[in-house]
């Protein structure tokens, strides 16, 4: 039985994929933060009690600030495979704990290459890089696109990726970078702005909200479904050799697009509902990123099963039935918190 360890395994994309190992057959192993309030909601209909001999999914304390535990679970754990997708992965909350964002984005990766280097034990690891490194470059982006980061979120990213690199080079890790461009799903975070949309819309279409409250109308991106790009991941990681990947769609679509398509979906005119809040706003901003994931479909045949209008029905249908949860509980008399937030 192959075993995984994930940093990250509580957020969106840590979930899908220990979905994907566990059918898979894996024993998976995720790295969760202590706090006061349990964040494993999108990992929940996989956990089973550890007495349980057949449970194969395993959560363990730690932190991507601390080296030393990083080392003791690698050693004790001796994964087959990493997959580190733990991050302050928010791109404006970046520009207000850019310490923080380099600390944990960037250094984290480098703990975990150390933990590898240093209990000498044989992994393959994946680096979740991100299509933020490329910032302001011209699109289409591919792995021969120059960086030009915009953000510190995206600066710390560009020296997880070169770190990942460095490490392959000088000390024979197997370490790839995936270098993903946005993917959404119903488990996005509600303060990602496709997630904000959706999760608004919705509670608009009910009553339980009147307005939303949105930055930048006019970037573009290239999105896609998050469980298809975690497949990527996978793929990536059961190649000979160590390689670096874009995984996009080739598709590009504004903010504004999304949401008008959103509100049209539900019957609404997002023009009466959407206000642009410059609070929103990056200092630096990033206009437009669109994927040229070729390279992946030629050497392991990747490509995205879900479209766009897919992506935008499903997220749609997960997020009004939240709202017909949240109404009913309304009606009852308990009270629902929709209220905004400035990030």
């Amino acid at each position: 039985m192959k075993k995984a360890f994930l940093t990250g395994i509580t957020g969106q994309d840590g979930s899908y994929l220990a979905e994907l190992l566990l059918g898979k057959g894996y024993e998976v192993h995720g790295l969760i933060r202590r706090s006061s309030t349990f964040n494993t909601d999108r990992i929940d209909h996989l956990y089973h009690d550890f007495h349980d001999p057949d449970t194969r999914l395993f959560l363990h304390y730690g932190d991507l600030s601390v080296s030393g535990q990083l080392m003791d679970l690698l050693h004790s754990i001796t994964p087959d495979e990493i997959y580190h997708l733990g991050a302050q992965s928010h791109v404006r909350v970046s520009f207000d704990m850019p310490e923080y964002t380099g600390d944990i984005t960037g250094m984290g990766t480098l703990r975990i290459l150390e933990a590898i280097r240093k209990t000498g034990i044989k992994t393959k690891f994946y680096q979740a890089s991100s299509s933020e490194m490329f910032g302001a470059a011209a699109p289409p982006q591919s792995e021969k696109t120059i960086f030009q980061p915009r953000s510190p979120y995206a600066a710390a990213k560009v020296y997880a990726y070169y770190i990942a690199q460095n490490y392959r080079d000088a000390y024979g890790i197997f370490a790839s970078n995936g270098i993903l461009f946005n993917h959404e799903s119903p488990r996005r975070g509600e303060t990602f702005v496709t997630r904000k949309i959706t999760r608004a819309a919705t509670q608009i279409k009910l009553g339980l909200k009147e307005k939303l409250y949105l930055g930048n109308l006019d970037s573009k991106r290239d999105w896609g479904f998050a469980g298809d790009y975690v497949e990527a991941m996978w793929m990536m990681l059961q190649q000979e050799k160590p390689d670096d990947f874009v995984i996009a769609t080739g598709e590009t679509h504004s903010v504004r697009e999304f949401a008008e398509k959103v509100f049209a979906k539900l019957g609404l005119d997002y023009n009466k509902y959407v206000i642009v809040d410059q609070r929103y706003f990056r200092p630096t901003e990033v206009d437009v990123l669109l994927g040229d994931s070729a390279k992946a479909k030629l050497i392991f045949g990747w490509q995205p099963k879900i479209n766009f209008e897919n992506l935008i029905d499903m997220m749609i249908a997960a997020d009004l039935e939240l709202a017909k949860k949240e109404k009913t509980l309304v009606e009852a008399g308990f009270a629902c918190n929709s209220s905004e937030r400035i990030i």
